[in-house]
This record gives C-alpha cells, structure tokens and sequence, in this order.
C-alpha cells in the first residue's frame, strides 16, 4: 500500500522544488544582466521614475471657489497641448512626498485594466511577482520593482518618455494624444529572454511601433504589480485588439508546483496587500496571494464585497428566462463588455435579449430614441423579424434628418417620425420601445441611445414590462375610456404621452396602447413634452408630475423626514445663478413630496456626477466623457451646485468602471437599506427635461421630449421597498421584493483633489485606461 505524505512534508519537498526553480531562475538572470546593462540607458526607468508620473499638483487641487481657475487657463492654452505633451511633464519626486497623499489618489485606481485582460495575461503578469526580486522600500503609489544592476546615478535621471500624435475622432469631441511604445529588435530575440507585452492601448490600425519611441511608465497600475519589470525588460505596443503576451524566457514560466505551494499557504502567511481594505483589484489570483485585512477569514475571503465568489458564469439564459427571474421590479441594467461575468448574469440584460423570439413572436414595433445606427438595430433584431415593420420615431432635422432618411433607405419596412420641437434648444430624448407581439404588447423604457457604443461598456438602466394582453373586443370603446388600466393608471398616461406627438404616424400605436390590457403594470410613467402647460396640464408632465404622484401615494412625511434625496445623471444643464433660482425651489420641492401634504421641508440633496477620475479610470477611458456633455463654460455660473457631488461607485453591480449614461433618482433611508421611491428616466438634471415655471408658477415651460417610470413601494404590497446593491441578492430573495440599486449606498464623496468630469476640459496630467491624454478642440 503506498504512504502518504503529510502536509508538512509535501510542503517540503514543493519548498525544494520552488529552491531548485529559484537557482536556475538566479542563473538566467546573471546571463540577462549584462545585455540589459547596454540598454539601460534607453529602457531602465527607476522607482522614482514611476512616482514623477503623477503630477504633485493633481493631487492637492480642491474644489474651492477657484476650482475652475486652471482649468480655464488650460483651455486657453489648448493650441500648446501638443507641443507640451512631447515634452517630459513628470519630475523627479523628492523624498519628502507624502505616501499617504499618492495613497489617495493611487489606491482608488490601480486596478483599472484587470478586467479587460484575458486570463492567460493576467495569470502571467502576477506569476513574475514570484520571480523578480523587491525592492527593499517599494514606491508608495506603485508596486513595482527594479531591475538589479549597478548602473550609475547618472544614467537613472529621468529622460523624455513618450511621444504624442492627435487622433481625430468623427463622433466625438476628442483629440488624444496618445502614448506610443517601441521595442528594439534585439530584444525581441531569444537571447534577451525578456517579456513582450501588448496593452490595449486603442491607436490606429495604421501606426506603427517606432524604435526611437518610449514607453512612459504606467501610473494607475494599468497593466499589474509588476508592470515596472515590463518596462525595463520589455515594451506595450497600441493595438485595438485583444492583448497578445508573447513570453520568451523560462525564467516568467510559473510552475504547477509554485502554484500548490501558494495555495496551500495559511491566511496569515499571505503578505498584507499594501492598500489593504482600499484595495480595488478583483481578479482571483490577487485575492489568492494577498489579504487585505487582519480579519480576513482562514478561507481566504474578504469581508468586504470579495466575499461574493467571483466565478465565470457560462450558463446562458434567454431573455424571458432573465425577464422572470427579475419579477415584479423587473428593472435592469445593461449587460457590460469587459467586467466580471457573474455581474452580468443577475439583473442584467441587453438589447438582443429584449427584442430575442424568446420573449414573443414580434409583428411589428417603435423605437423612440435620440440617437441611430440604423445598421446596427437592425443587427440586434433576431433574423426572422427584421422584415417586420419598424418606426423610428427622432428628433433630426435638417442635415441630421438627410442622414436618417438615407440611413432608412435600404429598409423599406422602416417609417421615419419626426417628434415636433417647438421650442428652441428642445431635443427628443426619450428611450423607449413598444413591441406588438401576436399574443399582446410590451413596453420598454430605458436610457441607451440606439447606438452600439451605448450598451458595450456604459452603465444604462432598462425597465420592461410584462406582456400586456389583448381586450376583449366588447371591452375596446372609441368614447375615450380607458379600459384596462393599471391602479398607477399607466395606460392612462402613456396614451396621453403618445397623443402629445401629436404625429399621424402614431395613431396606429394609440390603438394598440387602447386593444390592450395594461393592469398588470406597476410602475408610474412620468414623461415631459416640450410646451407651456398651464392650468391642469401643468400638473401632467415634468417634475410637476413627479410632484403630484408624491403628493397623492408617496411615502408619509413623519417617516421620511430625514431621508435625503439623491439625483444621479449623466448631464447638467443651466441651473441659474443660485440653488434657489431652480434646483431647490421648484426641483427639489417637487422630489422632497409627500404623502397628503401640499408643502414639504425640502429633502437634504446628493447628486451622483462622475469625478475627471471615474472617467479616466473608466473601460472606454477619457472618450466615454463624451456621454457626460458638463462643460466649463456651464460649470463656471453654477458653482453652488458642486459642493453637493459624489463619486459614481457601483462595486456591488461591477459597474464602477462602467461609465454612467443611466439617469436616476431616489429617495433612501439614512442607513441605505430601504428606499421610499426610485425613478428611472431619461430626464437629466436640466430645466429643458424637467420644466421650469414661467409668470409667477403659473405655467410650466418644457422644451424636450423625456420619459421615466416611478417605482413605488404600495404597488409591491410594502410600505418601503428594501434596497441592495447586489443584484444576485435581490434575486435570491425571491420571497420578497428588493430593489436592485445601479450604484452602491452609502455615497462617496469627492475628496480633495477631485473635480467633476468636464468634456471641453483638456486631461494631460495623466493618461486614462487605454493610455490617451484628453485635448478637446476649443
């Protein structure tokens, strides 16, 4: 009969074999550092090499009364921008730099591109840690590592790192200058045994990689710990595929038997991650070598939001399958290229599973959006239905009306309605689908434009509707009765939304909105359309409605006295001079109703706008700012309205990275576990979307076309609705509602150092996840 060995002396013999891996390791080495030594001038990059990266100055900047000072200077200069990011912007730091002020802004985000990365590379990039050796006081933003040669002082000064080149973008407002990085040819042979590693890095398929170009140095830890030895022993080239990890030495190869041994160390032998609880990296082989607490479980998991199990999910679900597991809120948000997939698989779900066979065979539908790819939509609709009849109801005039007529040509089951804009700077911005299957009608509202980069890596929130069905024919009256309605009287006010296109085109729709039974609904519809309402009609659209829903089945006042108010969107408007000008006095008024009472004490507000940092760090980088239209010239007159910011975090959704275009607004319990309401929308923080009152509140001016759906707890037999920020959680506890938040509760708030993402503002202090500097045209 054969023995077995202890753990303790398996742990020996793999100790032994880890001993003899090393030697050979060593050996390799000693071989490399001559070679190494002739290029160091050109590839070695010190420690403090890496911390002069990030500009001092960019992180003691405070959002004070002159928060905008430098960035206006900045955008004066814009024409220099090039010229400047060819030349060296980073300086030697001095040792008195505080590790705790880079520790701020450095822990936030050095985990930006883990998710992007296949496996393999990952599994690669964090095998070296085992292989290279440390330094004995690693940089306090970095966790990198020097090459061990006795070079002189004189070759470690820093040197001029990286070129620029403009890249015009045709649907955005962006220049980048982007980083390029070269190798030489003799490191990329055999001999030099070195690791080529090939970053997505979004340059243009004509660019080439230069010899006389270098590689500036990662300073949001965008490739991994050890991403310093890839400088110096190796090059990232631009690419706008997947990244290619091409490995030439013996010497980066991990053994099965390394593995064992890690797997099989103790908690407590786990070196502490030095960013401990801050930590943001999720890949499983960083959790496996490090704790991030000394309360950290023997298991290895984390009590922060690690504990969840972090595994792929490969089960695929249709679309109804993901419609019923997510009943009654049925609320969503769009699936995400490029994140975890376990946080796509719950309360997740995207265009080719709304308009799936799966969820009905479709006869015909109505698209209702802001922006086209005509193309494209009609990619997501299943093959047998994209002959089906299809209106496409838009905003475009002028030139923008010649492309979507030309766009249409080619698909003659396509009808084109233009939405009236009666008033000027009006847009139609309304996201919704109406979809008539034979066995009935479902209606969708969301807030992606119909554009593909819409529902590839952005945060977009989708409410949809069960499947209406048909009224009997005897119920069907042409009197102006609304049969089948809903105790929210949602058919109600989505025919009298449909009616104010006032579009012959969509008579056919109001018919079909009236054939159907829509009592099953829900939800509150709160729309806007562009006009001056007055008398009752004041009352029916913008925050007016919203005001007036509050005010007749909202939340009781006594119990919702000291919950705040938060406002999350992806665009700001023109407020006035002062919050109370619009912001408090109308908007906030109407948001803070409730229950019975005509006047309530205005609500404490938040508003969730993402930081230049929750862009840059973003998976699209400084282009996903593009969906975030604030601008300086905006942001200058309303400076009051800052002082009320938070950071957009959605760790618990996996959306953090996720850059936000969904719109939304709630009113939450102090501890965050219970919400009063939540609306959805497409309505941004403006007077255009929401109304703003003219002659003494006696009417309500809109200029655009918006519309949202208002989740209240007395429609789902609760006096609250509980709330998460775990959609997997929400789904688990099917024997109660709990609502699906998109982002997490309690708020992070901006901290010195942070302002919000402006769109006309040039970004050249530091490069974002796909190494590109932002330089807006004036």
């Amino acid at each position: 009969m054969a023995a077995f060995l202890s753990d303790e002396e398996i742990a020996k013999k793999l100790q032994a074999k880890f001993d003899e891996e090393e030697s050979v390791r060593k050996d390799s080495e000693e071989k490399d550092r001559t070679l190494a030594m002739a290029y160091a001038k050109i590839h070695s990059i010190s420690d403090s090499d890496s911390d002069a990266t990030i500009d001092p100055d960019d992180l003691v900047r405070d959002n004070s009364p002159d928060l905008f000072a430098e960035e206006e200077e900045c955008s004066k200069k814009t024409s220099h921008h090039s010229e400047d990011a060819q030349k060296s912007r980073y300086t030697d730091m001095s040792s008195s730099r505080s590790p705790k002020l880079l520790h701020k802004r450095v822990s936030k985000t050095h985990d930006i591109s883990d998710s992007e990365s296949d496996e393999d590379t990952r599994k690669i990039i964090h095998s070296k840690k085992d292989i290279t050796s440390r330094t004995s006081a690693p940089s306090p933003t970095m966790k990198k590592r020097k090459l061990e040669n006795d070079q002189p002082s004189s070759n470690k000064k820093r040197k001029s790192l990286c070129d620029s080149e403009s890249i015009d973008s045709e649907k955005s407002y962006s220049i980048f200058s982007k980083y390029k990085s070269s190798t030489s040819n003799n490191l990329k042979t055999e001999k030099s045994q070195t690791l080529s590693l090939s970053s997505k890095l979004d340059s243009p398929k004509t660019s080439r990689p230069s010899p006389s170009v270098k590689k500036i140095p990662s300073v949001t830890h965008a490739l991994s710990e050890s991403d310093s030895d890839t400088e110096v022993k190796g090059v990232i080239h631009a690419s706008e595929k997947e990244p290619i990890l091409s490995r030439s030495s013996p010497s980066f190869k991990k053994s099965n038997s390394l593995k064992l041994a890690k797997d099989i160390l103790s908690q407590d032998e786990k070196p502490l991650c030095k960013y401990g609880k801050e930590c943001f990296r999720r890949n499983a082989s960083h959790q496996a070598e490090f704790r991030h607490s000394d309360a950290d479980n023997s298991n290895g998991k984390m009590k922060s939001h690690f504990s969840k199990k972090r595994s792929p999910v490969n089960v695929k679900k249709t679309g109804q399958e993901i419609f019923r597991e997510n009943q009654p809120l049925s609320f969503y948000m769009t699936k995400v290229t490029g994140i975890d997939d376990i946080y796509n698989a719950y309360g997740s779900i995207n265009i080719r599973d709304i308009l799936s066979a799966s969820m009905g065979n479709l006869e015909a539908s109505c698209q209702f959006n802001f922006m086209f790819e005509v193309d494209w939509i009609m990619s997501q609709y299943p093959a047998e239905f994209r002959k089906k009849p299809l209106t496409l109801v838009h905003g475009e005039q002028r030139g923008g009306l010649a492309t979507l007529l030309a766009n249409t040509a080619p698909y003659p089951n396509i009808t084109c309605c233009q939405a009236k804009l009666d008033i000027m700077y009006g847009t139609h911005h309304t996201k919704m689908m109406l979809l008539l299957y034979d066995e009935g009608l479902r209606v969708v509202i969301h807030t992606a434009n119909l554009i593909e980069r819409d529902w590839y890596q952005k945060s977009q929130g989708v409410w949809v509707s069960p499947v209406f069905p048909k009224l009997p024919a005897d119920q069907i009256t042409g009197d102006g009765k609304v049969q089948g309605d809903s105790p929210s009287h949602f058919k109600q006010d989505l025919l009298q939304y449909i009616a104010a296109y006032r579009a012959h085109k969509l008579t056919v729709w109001e018919k079909h909105i009236k054939a159907h039974d829509m009592s099953t609904a829900k939800v509150h519809i709160i729309g806007s359309v562009p006009g001056r309402h007055i008398g009752d009609q004041k009352s029916c659209w913008g925050h007016m409605k919203l005001r007036k829903v509050l005010q007749r089945q909202g939340p009781d006042a006594s119990r919702v006295k000291l919950w705040p108010v938060i406002g999350q969107f992806s665009s700001i408007g023109s407020l006035g001079p002062t919050a109370e000008s619009w912001v408090c006095n109308e908007w906030l008024q109407s948001l803070s109703s409730t229950r019975g009472m005509s006047v309530t004490p205005k609500a404490n507000m938040t508003l969730v706008f993402p930081s230049v940092d929750n862009v840059r760090v973003s998976l699209e980088g400084y282009p996903a700012g593009t969906s975030v239209p604030y601008t300086m010239k905006t942001a200058q007159k309303q400076k009051y309205i800052h002082q009320h910011f938070r950071q957009w975090k959605s760790e618990g959704r996996g959306r953090s990275r996720a850059c936000p275009h969904i719109k939304t607004y709630v009113r939450p319990s102090p501890d965050s576990t219970e919400l009063a309401w939540f609306l959805v929308t497409s309505a941004n923080l403006s007077k255009a979307a929401w109304g703003a009152f003219e002659k003494n509140g006696s009417q309500l001016m809109i200029r655009s076309y918006e519309i949202g759906v208002l989740f209240l707890p007395s429609h789902f037999g609760c006096e609250t609705l509980p709330a998460t920020n775990d959609a997997e959680e929400a789904v688990a506890r099917s024997d109660e509602v709990v609502f699906p938040l998109p982002y997490d509760l309690p708020l992070t708030p901006y901290v010195k150092g942070d302002r919000p993402w402006m769109m006309d503002v040039p970004c050249v202090r530091a490069p974002d996840t796909n190494g590109n500097m932002w330089c807006p045209p004036l």
